[in-house]
């Protein structure tokens, strides 16, 4: 039995793993990291309600098996660049760092489909900042979902999203070939892949698209 750790776990995709996490067999323990209480109740879990600007000293709460980062943000939610960043690169950075040196062996990361480290784009670039320097970090196994755009009821309004999902879903059937990895994707199913990858267990780093996300949970 394992005991699975989250930062996100109120989240779009995130809310949905905690619920596969707490129904499955595989884990006995899901510890999750937020600034406020979900409401959830469960033996199986245990929430840390935290200071994000503080998570060194946490780090004796960061044990277990499998860590998910679920957390993300936008720009213009986070209000400026660095705050986006403090959240998409920052804390993800702090938490892998600790949990490597506890020793947990697998990682796993929600990013984004165009994620990359040169891209001018500064939120892409960002989130593939963090996707490098886990590649770099040594754990023994680093998992990277990179979604398109999600699909599901989010706690709070993104007008962008939501114009672009009836946009995405009116015209889905043009995305086919090379174009699949940017067909918008249930923020459901890709938390039952993060499921499905983490008992795969693989060793080395991995990176997973919209398309391979959905075959995987078929």
């Amino acid at each position: 039995m394992k005991t699975a750790l989250i930062i996100g776990s109120t989240g779009l995709v995130g809310s949905h793993l905690v619920q596969i996490l707490l129904e499955s067999k595989d884990y006995d323990k899901v510890v999750t990291f937020g600034k406020r209480a979900s409401g959830m109740q469960h033996p199986k879990l245990t929430e840390h309600i935290i200071d994000f600007d503080k998570i060194d000293s946490y780090s004796e709460l960061i044990k277990g098996d499998d860590f998910f980062c679920t957390i993300g943000t936008t720009i213009k939610k986070a209000g400026s660049k660095e705050a986006f960043r403090k959240v998409d690169f920052e804390y993800p950075m702090q938490f892998a760092t600790i949990a490597l040196k506890n020793g947990i062996k697998q990682f796993l990361l929600i990013s984004s489909v165009g994620a990359d480290p040169s891209s001018g784009n500064f939120y892409l670039r960002t989130k593939g900042e963090i996707e490098l320097f886990l590649k770099n970090a040594g754990f023994e196994s680093v998992s990277i979902v990179q979604p398109s755009l999600l699909l599901g009821d989010r706690k709070e309004f993104r007008f962008g999203e939501k114009l672009g999902a009836v946009f995405m879903k009116a015209f889905s059937f043009l995305f086919i070939g090379g174009l699949k990895k940017y067909k918008p994707i249930q923020a459901s199913i890709v938390a039952k892949a993060l499921y499905v990858i983490a008992q795969k267990n693989t060793v080395g780093f991995q990176i997973y698209k919209s398309d391979a996300l959905q075959k995987l949970v078929n």
